[in-house]
């Protein structure tokens, strides 16, 4: 069974109550756009932090009525979203117009943030309809180095998600520049010694392989010529990456170039947040919405 299309996401969001959100730095276009459409069709709640005046100026260009809104005035805006979730106000939290840094600090602290101890890490769901395939792909923004514990956190948090997706036994792919293990490259080793930790149920159901190039991931074809099979060869549900600068590049690399869409979501918090890029467009808040509303209603 494949991950959901987020035209499935879109009808399963609107299926349910409608859950309340809060976006860090509501002065956007986009995320004013993405809160009030997903308002319209039931899915969620919206509150906005931020500088009650400036929200308003781009509430009134865009003819949006924030009367629907909850606005908090806020000189923290990152601070003061986290708080609305921990007082179970919100039940997810969304990036807006703040930079990383800022909002990672409210999100981190140790007292009053949404740590759960695990390694956080942005996840994204990529859906490319040319070929009918949905897989997610990690770490693609957080953490710059995991190392082997952190990795197999982060295999973890692909298993829940997938899960909450509704695919308990995921096909997850370590990936790396080559299928073949090498001391030159210590990524391809620690992708053999999570994969052997899978054989041992480490991972439940998942199925885990590696090293696995992108090519072997994500096409059957690929596998049939280089003549590696597996379970996992040309099926990959879920990709993760040796660290951040390989996600990061290849995810943005299928973003641009690419017929697709997708949104993305933090997990290794309490809660999940819509974290994207400042500069995507409403439709990709829209996806992450609905993309994160599935996993707040599956906890």
């Amino acid at each position: 069974m494949p991950l959901p299309s987020f035209d499935e996401l879109y009808e399963q969001a609107s299926a349910g109550e409608p859950l309340g959100v809060v976006a860090a730095g509501g002065a956007d276009r986009t995320v004013l756009e993405a809160l009030d459409r997903a308002r319209s069709l039931g899915w969620i709640k919206p509150i906005v932090t931020g500088v009650v005046a400036e929200i308003e100026t781009v509430a009134r260009d865009l003819g949006i009525d924030l009367s629907t809104f909850s606005v908090i005035d806020s000189q923290l805006p990152a601070v003061d979203a986290v708080a609305e979730v921990r007082a179970g106000r919100a039940q997810l939290m969304m990036k807006g117009q703040i930079a990383t840094p800022e909002l990672m600090k409210a999100v981190l602290n140790r007292e009053l943030g949404l740590r759960t101890g695990k390694t956080i890490c942005q996840m994204v769901l990529m859906e490319v309809p040319r070929d009918d395939r949905r897989f997610l792909l990690t770490d693609t923004g957080i953490t710059v180095a995991p190392t082997i514990e952190q990795k197999a956190e982060l295999v973890d948090h692909v298993v829940e998600v997938s899960t909450a997706l509704g695919v308990s036994n995921p096909a997850v792919a370590l990936m790396a520049a080559t299928e073949k293990t090498t001391e030159v490259m210590p990524d391809t080793l620690d992708a053999a010694e999570l994969t052997k930790q899978a054989a041992s149920g480490r991972f439940g159901e998942a199925q885990v392989a590696g090293p696995l190039s992108f090519d072997l991931a994500y096409a059957s074809d690929a596998g049939e010529k280089k003549r590696i099979a597996g379970d996992v060869v040309g099926a990959a549900d879920a990709m993760v990456f040796p660290d951040l600068l390989s996600a990061n590049l290849t995810v943005k690399a299928i973003m641009y170039t690419a017929d697709c869409r997708f949104g993305g979501v933090l997990r290794g918090t309490t809660h999940p947040v819509v974290f994207m890029s400042r500069a995507d467009k409403t439709e990709t808040r829209l996806n992450s919405l609905a993309y994160a509303i599935r996993v707040a209603r599956f906890r």
